[in-house]
């Protein structure tokens, strides 16, 4: 139980569904509930099965291309930092055509199942095993679920104007959070490089 509680912390902080909860107000304000409701089950299960794929095959994927965390971290830095800024700088009209209508971009990749998601199963296959991660992961995604589905009345709460002035926030947020992964990916290149001279 304490592994298991050690790798549920773990991947809720590095998962931050609440500080996705914005960012998913915004992509999919002015949807009917119908369709809100295919884009979290959409989003939601794609980002499972991401994060399942990854922790079974990551490592060997990454060894067999020549990619290393640090590559991935700056990739997914880059993803989240153009997402925001098309938000800051375009407005909804931009952001809705980013994200697309299914859910899977920004909002299963990389937001829910990102770098920091993935980096940290990596870590906790090491220390907890398939199991423990395994079912953590399971409860995380499952409060995930719950949480985006009840945007709606978050959303009924704060009124429009106070989920638009929320969703700037959340993307200049978001552009300081990328602009954050691209630095730490950048120095753990230079890292590795160091360690690889002679």
């Amino acid at each position: 139980m304490n592994s298991f509680f050690l790798a549920f912390v773990g991947l809720f902080v590095a998962l931050d569904i609440l500080g996705t909860l914005p960012t998913y107000i915004q992509t999919t304000r002015g949807l009917t509930d119908t369709v809100r409701a295919k884009i979290t089950r959409t989003s939601m299960i794609v980002a499972f099965v991401v994060a399942v794929l990854f922790m079974v095959g990551g490592r060997a994927l990454f060894k067999s291309l020549g990619i290393q965390l640090a590559d991935f971290r700056i990739a997914g830095g880059i993803i989240l930092l153009l997402i925001s800024l098309a938000d800051l700088i375009g407005g909804p009209e931009v952001m809705k055509k980013t994200s697309g209508s299914t859910g899977i971009v920004p909002l299963a990749v990389p937001l829910i199942s990102g770098p920091g998601v993935l980096t940290t199963l990596l870590f906790q296959l090491g220390e907890y095993g398939y199991v423990v991660t395994l079912s953590s992961l399971g409860l995380n995604y499952a409060i995930a679920w719950f949480v985006l589905s009840q945007s709606e009345r978050v959303t009924r709460l704060i009124g429009k104007d106070g989920t638009t002035v929320l969703s700037k926030i959340a993307a200049l947020l978001l552009a300081a959070i990328a602009v954050a992964m691209i630095r730490i990916g950048i120095f753990d290149s230079i890292s590795d490089w160091q360690k690889l001279k002679p």
